[in-house]
């Protein structure tokens, strides 16, 4: 029971942290309820083409860093007395601020798509998955200037890269006790979890997406660009 109860707690830490709506106080701060402009998406992206780069990077930035401060917390709080967890509770913790992000409580559940909060948060995870996602979601972008299949090809590295680095034993914690260090095994049925959450992560960014993925299909998805002005709507 009590493991039980910590993976609510990192939930819960990482819902509440996913509340802070970046975009929605850059909207407010600029006199709209971004919600209310472009997509209607609480996010970088839409952020971007109604207010400009500046006010985007601001809410990337933002998203990005509420959702590292978050598992970093996780992290620190729970190392030591559950070492073969960690990874679990800092996926718990990163599905809680997605899900914070994307239904936000105090602003009727109407948030984002929750893909800089899963950046953040794969940010945070281990280090192996930096380079690799950063060629994925970069990669992808600059070939057809399409954030959200820019993001779905992440979401789908993301799940991938964590089932190929359970089953190769990757997810390892060093433990340090009062008279040695050790490294933490993670049991096979932690690992299963771990997958669990990953798919569901996934899954939920996928049908945050359906109405771009149905753009795309159809030729009509709109592109964004760095070095270009970006249309509203």
């Amino acid at each position: 029971m009590e493991s039980v109860g910590i993976r609510a707690v990192c939930l819960l830490i990482g819902y509440i942290f996913g509340n802070f709506q970046t975009a929605w106080f850059i909207g407010k701060a600029n006199g709209i309820d971004i919600r209310e402009k472009g997509s209607g998406n609480a996010g970088t992206t839409n952020t971007l083409r109604v207010l400009g780069k500046k006010a985007g990077l601001y809410v990337f930035v933002g998203d990005l860093a509420k959702s590292i401060t978050a598992v970093v917390l996780v992290y620190f709080l729970f190392r030591g007395k559950y070492p073969e967890l960690v990874y679990l509770l800092k996926l718990y913790c990163g599905l809680g601020v997605i899900l914070g992000h994307n239904f936000p409580f105090w602003l009727g559940f109407k948030g984002g798509k929750g893909i800089a909060a899963m950046s953040g948060m794969i940010l945070a995870f281990h280090w192996l998955y930096v380079p690799i996602d950063l060629l994925l979601f970069f990669g992808t972008f600059a070939l057809t200037n399409y954030v959200s299949l820019s993001s779905l090809i992440l979401t789908a590295g993301f799940f991938i890269q964590t089932v190929i680095m359970g089953e190769l034993g990757l997810f390892m914690q060093f433990h340090l006790s009062s008279h040695s260090m050790y490294t933490a095994q993670i049991p096979p049925a932690v690992h299963y979890e771990m997958y669990v959450i990953a798919g569901i992560i996934a899954v939920m960014a996928f049908v945050r997406h359906r109405e771009n993925i149905r753009k795309l299909s159809r030729g009509e998805e709109r592109k964004t660009y760095l070095f270009k002005k970006n249309k509203a709507d």
